[in-house]
C-alpha cells in the first residue's frame, strides 16, 4: 500500500469513528465532509500524499466555506478547483442548516483563512505539485460544529467529555498521519493545533512549530498574514 492509499484508509477509518459520535446543545448541527465530500477529499489525498514530507501543516477543523464545501483542509474553492485542479461530486450532510448550505465547488462564498494559506503557498511554489513534494496540509478534527443560529462552534468549546472522546480519535489519526508521511516538522496553524500536536505526538520523533492562524478574526492576521507566517517559518528554520 502506497502513502496515498494509506492516508485514504486512515481517513475512512476516522470518518467512521467520528460519524458515530453524539454532541449536545449548543451544538445543533454536525457536518462530516469526509463523508459527503469524500470524492474530492480522496482526490486531494491522491494528489498531496504521494511522498514523504518535510512539513505537515495542521489546522483545527473545517471552516463553513472551505473544507465544509470541498473536503480539502482550508479548502478555499479557487485554490482547490484552479490551483490543485480537483473536481468531484459533493452531496449533502445528513442534517443541513439553512444558513450554511453545502454547495460544493459551486459555493460563491470565500474562506478567508484558506485564501490566505493556499495563496501563500501558490506565491512561494510554482505549482501545487511542487508544494506537495515536501508539504502537506491536514486538519486535526474533520467535523464542522454549528449552533442552532448557524454560528460556528470550534472543538475547543465542546463539553469536556465530548472533547476527550473526540481528541482520543483525532490524536490517534494524527499519529497515523505522521507515521505515513514521516515529516520532519509538524506546524500548528494557530495555538490549538500546536497544543494538540504536542500532546498527541509527545512520544514521536518530530519537531513541532507554529504559525499565526490566518483567520480574519485575528487582528494580527489582518495586518499582513503571509509576511508574518513566512517570517515565522524562516525564524524556526522550517523554510
Amino acid at each position: 500500500m502506497n502513502r496515498s492509499q494509506s492516508l485514504i484508509s486512515a481517513s475512512q477509518k476516522l470518518s467512521k469513528q467520528v460519524s458515530g459520535m453524539k454532541f449536545s446543545e449548543p451544538t445543533a448541527y454536525v457536518y462530516n465532509p469526509l463523508d459527503y465530500a469524500w470524492a474530492i477529499h480522496q482526490s486531494y489525498l491522491e494528489l498531496a500524499g504521494k511522498s514523504k514530507k518535510k512539513v505537515v501543516f495542521l489546522g483545527m477543523n473545517p471552516g463553513p466555506f472551505g473544507m465544509a464545501q470541498t473536503g480539502v483542509p482550508f479548502g478555499e474553492i479557487p485554490s482547490v478547483r484552479d490551483w490543485m485542479g480537483l473536481r468531484g461530486e459533493v452531496s449533502k450532510p445528513a442534517a443541513e442548516h439553512t444558513k450554511r448550505p453545502v454547495e460544493g465547488l459551486n459555493c460563491q462564498k470565500s474562506e478567508v483563512s484558506g485564501r490566505r494559506l493556499w495563496g501563500l503557498f501558490a506565491e512561494r511554489f510554482e505549482s501545487a505539485e511542487a508544494f506537495f513534494e515536501d508539504h502537506f496540509v491536514a486538519n486535526y478534527c474533520p467535523l464542522v460544529f454549528m449552533e442552532d443560529s448557524g454560528r460556528n462552534r470550534t472543538p475547543d468549546k465542546l463539553p469536556s467529555e465530548e472533547r476527550k472522546d473526540l481528541e482520543k480519535v483525532c490524536d490517534q489519526h494524527l499519529r497515523e498521519l505522521v507515521e505515513i508521511l514521516e515529516p520532519s516538522w509538524l506546524v500548528g496553524v494557530g495555538g490549538f493545533a500546536r497544543k494538540r500536536a504536542e500532546e498527541a505526538l509527545d512520544t514521536m520523533d518530530i519537531k513541532i512549530g507554529t504559525i499565526l492562524h490566518p483567520s480574519p478574526a485575528s487582528p494580527a492576521a489582518n495586518r499582513g498574514w503571509a509576511e508574518a507566517a513566512t517570517k515565522q517559518m524562516l525564524e524556526q528554520n522550517i523554510w
